[in-house]
Formats: C-alpha cells, sequence, structure tokens
C-alpha cells in the first residue's frame, strides 16, 4: 500500500515552479492530477485554504504544504526539490524542498499512519540529506518508502519517546506527558512530536507524547498522565479531553514551535515542573492554543480566544432562533408576537378550528386568543392551521433564543477555565437577561466568571479535594461570586448602559446619522471574512435582536447584506473579466453565488487568502456601501441569518435589494480595477 503514495511520475527535481508559494502549490496539484489521483482544482483550492491558516514552511529549507481534501482519490505524496528556492513562511528563510501531501477525504487510519510516519521523517537531517542528494525521481521514491515502513523505522512510534538516558541519581526524576495537533492532522502534528521526543532523549527526560492526528489517537496512559510532573501543548487546534491533565504545569504554544524549539520548549516544561507558581491545566478543551513563540498564552489572546468560543457556541442558538421566529411571522404575521405566548396562540388556533365564532367571541372579551384572533378571525381552516403552525414557530424560536446570553456569557468561561466555567457562566447570563444588562452584562459575567474559575484551577489543593474542585467546589464559589457581583454591584450599572445605548441606536437611526454606523458594520463584515472582527460585528447586531426594536432590526439587516457582498461580488467579478482570475478562483467562483446567497461570507476566503492586498480592500469598499446604503434606507431584519431566503420577511426588502446590488458592484469593480492596473509581481513585491 505504501509504494502507491509516491511513484517517479509524482516527482520533480530542481525545477523552478514559481515565485511564489501558491505557484508551487498550483503546479504540484497538477502533478497529482496529471497522474490521476485527483481534481487539480479542488486540490489547490483545498491546500491554499490549508495554507491561509498557517504558513507550512517548517524551517530547514522544508515546506509541506498539504491538506485533506474530497478532490484527492488517491493518497498520494508528490514532491519538487526546488530551484530557485520559494518562500513558505518559515522563520528562517526560502524552502527548497516541497512534499504535497494529499489525503482523501474519509482516509483509512493505515494510510494516515503512513503519511504521519514521512512526516516524522522529516524532521531527521539523514532523510531530508538524502532528498537533496537524490539523482533521480526513483532515488525520491526508494527514500520515501523506505521511510515509511514501520518496520524499517522503529524509532518512529507514536504514543511515546525511546527509553530516556537516566537521571542524575540527585535529581528527581521528571516525567512529562505531550499532545501535539494541527488543523489537518497529519503533518505538523506527528513532525512536532517527534522533534520533542528526540529533544527529551537527548536532554535526559521521560516524554510521552500523544499526537492527536487524523487517525486512530492513542491516548496517554492515565497512570503516566497522573504521575506526570508538568504537560506541554503543542497544538493549533483544541485539545482533545484536556480535562485529563488537569491539575499539571503546562507550556502551551503552536505546534509549529515545537517543530522550531523542541529542546527549549522540554527546558521550560522541566522548569515549569519544579515552579509551584506555575501556570496550570484547568482543563479548557475549546479553545485552540496560540501559534505564537512565546510558552504562554497572553492575556489579551487568552481574553480574544475565549469571547470567540463564546460567540461561536453562541451562534446555532441565535441562527436557529432567530430563523424559527422570523418562519412564524411570515405564517402568522408580526402580531404573533403581541399573543400571550404559546399557550394563547395555541388555544386560540384551537378555537379556530373548532367554532370561528368562538376565536372571535374570544378576541372581543379580550381572552387569551384575542391579540392573534384578529388575524384569523374570518379565516377558514387552512389559514387556521398555519396560524397555528407558525404560532409554534414562533415560541419555538423565542426559547432557543432565549439561550443567547446564557450561552454567550457560560462559553466565554468556558474557553478560559474549561468546564468549571460553564455553571457560573451560565448562571451570569441568566442573570444578566433578568437585569436587563443585555450582551454587555453577559461578556461580563462571563470573563468574570471564566477568571475566577481559572484562578481557582490553579490552587494548590490536597489530592483527595482535587477531584472535587472541577466539578463542585469551583462551580459553586464562583456561581456564588458571580451573582452577588451582578446584583449588589454590575448590574444596574450595566443595564444602564445597555439602555443608553440602546435609545442611542434609535436615535441615531430616528436622525439619519445611523448611515455612518452602517457603514463601519460593513468595513467590519468585509475586513476578516469570519474572523475576530467580522464576528465582533454578527455578535453586536444579534445580540441587539433581543430589544425586539426598529434601530436593532436595522442593524442586523445592514451586518447581514455587507456579509453577503464580498462571495457575491468576487462569483461577478469571475464572471464577467475571467481572464483576470486563476482556473482555481473561477471555480470558487461559480459556488461563491450560492455562499454569498446564503450569508456565507467564507466563500470569498480563498480569494482572500490567495491575494488579500487586492481582495480584501475591495470587498471592504463594497461591504462599506452596502452597510451605509441599508441604514439610510431604513432596512429592517428580525431574522439573524437566512440571506436571500429571508429578504421577504424583511421591513422594506425592495431597499435590501438596492443596498446589496450597489455593494456588490462597486467591490466587483474595485477588484477588477486592482487586478487590472496592480499586476501580480508589483503586489508581491509589496506583501
Amino acid at each position: 500500500m505504501s509504494q502507491d503514495l509516491i511513484t517517479a511520475d509524482l516527482v520533480v527535481l530542481d525545477v523552478d515552479l514559481g515565485p511564489t508559494k501558491n505557484d508551487v502549490i498550483h503546479n504540484l496539484a497538477e502533478l497529482v492530477a496529471k497522474a490521476g489521483r485527483a481534481d487539480a482544482a479542488g486540490l489547490e483550492a483545498d491546500a491554499l485554504a490549508r495554507e491561509a491558516k498557517a504558513a507550512t514552511g517548517l524551517g530547514g529549507g522544508i515546506a509541506i504544504p498539504h491538506c485533506r481534501s474530497a478532490a484527492v482519490t488517491t493518497n498520494s505524496l508528490a514532491f519538487a526539490r526546488l530551484s530557485p528556492p520559494v518562500d513558505f513562511g518559515a522563520f528562517d528563510g526560502p524552502a527548497d524542498i516541497a512534499f504535497m501531501i494529499a489525503a482523501a477525504e474519509g482516509s483509512d487510519d493505515a494510510h494516515l499512519e503512513l503519511l504521519a510516519l514521512l512526516a516524522r521523517n522529516l524532521v531527521r537531517a539523514e532523510f531530508t540529506d538524502g532528498l537533496r542528494a537524490a539523482a533521480t525521481p526513483e532515488d525520491v521514491v526508494a527514500l520515501v518508502n523506505a521511510a515509511i515502513h514501520p518496520e524499517e523505522e522503529p524509532a518512529a512510534a507514536p504514543a511515546a519517546a525511546s527509553a530516556p538516558a537516566a537521571a542524575p541519581a540527585s535529581e528527581e526524576k521528571v516525567v512529562l506527558v505531550a499532545v501535539t495537533a494541527c488543523p489537518t492532522g497529519i503533518a505538523h502534528t506527528f513532525m512536532s512530536a517527534d522533534a520533542l521526543e528526540q529533544a527529551a532523549k537527548a536532554a535526559g527526560v521521560e516524554l510521552h507524547v500523544e499526537p492527536q492526528g487524523s487517525g486512530k489517537v492513542t491516548p496517554i496512559d492515565p497512570a503516566i498522565i497522573a504521575g506526570a510532573s508538568a504537560a506541554i501543548f503543542a497544538t493549533d487546534v483544541g485539545v482533545r479531553d484536556k480535562e485529563r491533565f488537569a491539575g499539571l504545569p503546562v507550556i502551551e504554544s503552536g505546534v509549529k514551535r515545537a517543530i522550531n524549539e523542541p529542546a527549549k520548549m522540554i527546558e521550560e516544561a522541566v522548569a515549569a515542573a519544579k515552579d509551584p507558581n506555575a501556570r496550570k491545566v484547568s482543563g479548557d478543551a475549546s479553545a485552540a492554543a496560540s501559534a505564537q513563540s512565546g510558552s504562554q498564552l497572553s492575556a489579551g489572546k487568552r481574553i480574544q480566544q475565549a469571547l470567540m468560543t463564546g460567540v461561536s457556541y453562541m451562534i446555532p442558538f441565535v441562527a436557529a432562533g432567530g430563523l424559527l421566529i422570523a418562519l412564524g411571522f411570515a405564517m402568522a404575521g408580526f402580531d404573533v408576537a403581541l399573543a400571550p405566548g404559546f399557550r394563547g396562540a395555541r388555544e386560540c388556533a384551537e378555537l379556530l378550528w373548532a367554532d370561528p365564532a368562538t376565536c372571535a367571541a374570544a378576541q372581543a372579551a379580550g381572552g387569551d386568543g384575542a391579540s392573534i384572533g384578529s388575524l384569523i378571525q374570518a379565516a377558514g381552516w387552512s389559514a387556521g392551521f398555519m396560524n397555528y403552525i407558525g404560532a409554534l414557530l414562533f415560541a419555538i424560536g423565542g426559547a432557543a433564543f432565549g439561550f443567547l446570553l446564557p450561552a454567550l456569557s457560560g462559553y466565554i468561561a468556558f474557553g478560559m477555565a474549561g468546564r468549571p466555567g460553564i455553571a457560573p457562566g451560565f448562571v451570569g447570563g441568566v442573570i444578566a437577561g433578568a437585569l436587563g444588562a443585555g450582551f454587555l452584562g453577559a461578556l461580563v459575567t462571563g470573563l468574570l466568571a471564566g477568571v475566577i474559575a481559572l484562578w481557582m484551577s490553579g490552587w494548590n489543593v490536597p489530592r483527595w479535594l482535587a477531584g472535587l474542585m472541577p466539578v463542585v467546589v469551583i462551580p459553586l464559589l464562583v456561581t456564588a461570586v458571580v451573582g452577588l457581583v451582578m446584583y449588589l454591584f454590575l448590574g444596574t450599572p450595566l443595564a444602564n448602559v445597555t439602555t443608553a445605548m440602546t435609545e442611542g441606536l434609535d436615535g441615531m437611526a430616528a436622525s439619519g446619522a445611523g448611515a455612518a454606523l452602517g457603514l463601519l458594520l460593513g468595513l467590519m463584515m468585509c475586513f476578516d471574512l469570519g474572523g475576530p472582527v467580522n464576528k465582533a460585528a454578527y455578535l453586536f447586531a444579534t445580540a441587539g435582536l433581543a430589544a425586539q426594536t426598529t434601530s436593532s432590526f436595522q442593524i442586523m439587516a445592514a451586518v447581514m447584506c455587507a456579509g453577503m457582498v464580498p462571495p457575491i461580488a468576487l462569483a461577478l467579478a469571475t464572471t464577467v473579466r475571467s481572464k483576470l482570475f486563476t482556473e482555481v478562483e473561477l471555480e470558487n467562483g461559480r459556488a461563491a453565488w450560492l455562499l454569498g446567497a446564503a450569508f456565507i461570507s467564507e466563500g470569498a476566503i480563498p480569494f482572500a487568502a490567495a491575494d488579500p492586498l487586492r481582495v480584501i480592500p475591495s470587498m471592504m469598499a463594497g461591504g462599506a456601501v452596502t452597510g451605509a446604503l441599508s441604514m439610510a434606507l431604513g432596512v429592517g431584519s428580525r431574522a439573524p441569518h437566512g440571506g436571500l431566503l429571508v429578504v421577504p420577511l424583511m421591513e422594506n426588502a425592495f431597499g435590501f435589494l438596492i443596498a446589496l446590488i450597489a455593494g456588490v458592484v462597486v467591490a466587483a469593480i474595485a477588484v477588477i480595477a486592482m487586478k487590472q492596473f496592480w499586476p501580480a509581481k508589483a503586489v508581491a513585491v509589496a506583501a
């Protein structure tokens, strides 16, 4: 099976594949496609999307662009010895060796293990030296096949390091555990694991590594974790089951630091094991470790990750609840919101089926069916059924929307402190809603609960108490503290600020100054296309929907409309001026029509990742026009998502379409002009 991963027709030696890493990726994808193993455009798009998340240059003149892709039919390795070398974002300069690892979606564990073995060998000097000295493609194939035969490479066992040299008898034995993980789970995951193992062996330290790759993961024995002195997390994604390591001193970094500085990380972990004040694992399994060069996450980065965690977990509640509410309005009319709740709407609809006259009498008497009765008083059975279902959908959506503040607060706390932060965070969000403090209160309670829970997780407590800390002691004490602080000190001031903000937004919308706010929101939505700035604008809009005011509906419409601009604009640009775009971009452009129509801004990411200096400013210009026009025209949306599907439910739907078309045209013209008059070579020089 390993013979099929690489063949001589997947190897090119001493070639010029272009001046940029995107050119190299394009040509390697074509190489794999010519061998009948993948669709070139799809593989290139997926590899570029992976490259946009983190550069794949490793240092030492090596690059490993890689991805898992539905476009790949056979797991493949393409190899290029580059002349001249090309910059892949490594810390020490360009790469002259490039491996493209193309893994098929749903690859079995056996294939993934072979790919992992290759990745681990890339940190071995004898292997890379052999690649540089190879005279023919067949020589490269032979080297690779020898490297990925497990029986010929006994040192590559993934679970633990070789037996370390004995530590001096005068020193206490240090046992380290480590987790490595990258987004794809194929290359960096195992290379960092092997680099750490070699560094630990050289230092005489016992190390057990758990590479959390795409294949089968072999967890570290719980007994080893219990006896460990410290942990190393070298990850770019969340650590699975992180609570297993709770209480251990921890060194955190991105996965590439473990490849570039493994000895330094081992040294820092040994020092942390002997430091009673070292930061300890609190059980956070949600936020990805930062890909920074330091051994600890900065306070600002930790807060940013926690906020993004809260937003990410909140969005499903908002999307489900908001769309159900919008469907309820579509079926039963906006007056359904005035009905006395689910019970009243249901009883009125049931009365209609039984006797329309009774429903009308209930309306006249001001009973449960009074508000909705006016909608269905004179209707027949069919209209009554529609109103009944609409009322139910509205009630279900309202229940889902009620989790907005608790979910935001709870998962912010979870993002900072892990499982111990969930209960106090959720309770804090409920209290923020009850006191009228809104999303601002939920942000405060989430951060407060997370900080306190994280601090308490670092307490040195007897082992008999350690097991109770995350499930009883910390949730109990932190919930009490957060609740008391909100009721006694922060609740009323935050509620006043929230009220002032709502009234201020209403005043801006009424006075015509809302266009400036729409312009700002449009810029934010198009700046990073689903990143933190985009999410901040979306959070501002969705959280405001709870106020159910005219301004909150207008802000939601402006944000949604601006977020649809980038993918649709790029789809339009690739259609009218196809010669300015690559084949991959043309493929992405065809898909971007649908993504944009559904309000999925991420449809523009492949374009922005490949050409940020020309694409992003163009999209921001279009988003600014759309946001300003949407607010100026008084467009309002009660639904937080849906794109064109919810346009019929909007206030001034025609204005929404005008704002969207105007922004799309501006963005498309801007990106075409940038590509026409600012050639790619000049862009590369500027970058």
